[in-house]
């Protein structure tokens, strides 16, 4: 099962490669990473999504919590919050195709931020859900590159950092 962990780290070099390695030694998988600073400059939001049971993600917040820099370690609730992932795909777009992926660009309320002779660029927001069926229906007309942000959330509510 998937768990998504929001961790409040100090905006200091090198904390992004001490959780890494934290993982790497303690042999836990990593299936998605973002990093970004928040409302506050010195305090960056780590969004962590690990593959495993309750019992891994516990280990995983207990050896996080370890580390100096860590701040605060919450679960973004998979009901009661907000995620979101960006994704561009570079399909293959020639002229009798580009009106059929200008309408599946609209359905899912993406946008087109390249066009060339041969190819397109879109750009897609959304939950996993809507990036994979995007990403489905556009391998028919041949993806030839893509890049996906990873997952970020909030939890609804209050405020996470005091």
């Amino acid at each position: 099962m998937k768990h998504t962990l929001s961790v409040l780290v100090e905006n200091h070099p090198g904390v992004l490669s001490r959780i890494a390695g934290l993982f790497s030694r303690r042999g836990f998988n990593i299936d998605s990473l973002a990093v970004g600073t928040t409302e506050v400059p010195d305090i960056s939001r780590m969004t962590i999504v690990v593959n495993g049971d309750d019992y891994i993600v516990e280990q995983v917040k207990k050896q996080l919590n370890k580390l100096i820099d860590v701040i605060k370690i919450s679960e973004i609730d998979p009901v009661n919050s907000v995620t979101r992932e960006l994704v561009l795909i570079k399909v293959n777009a020639d002229t009798s195709s580009r009106s059929e992926i200008i309408q599946i660009v609209e359905v899912f309320r993406a946008n087109i931020v390249d066009v060339n002779k041969d190819s397109m660029i879109i750009e897609v927001v959304g939950d996993e859900g809507k990036v994979n069926a995007m990403q489905e229906l556009l391998s028919q007309y041949g993806i030839k590159e893509l890049v996906r942000t990873g997952v970020i959330g909030l939890n609804r509510g209050p405020k996470t950092i005091k």
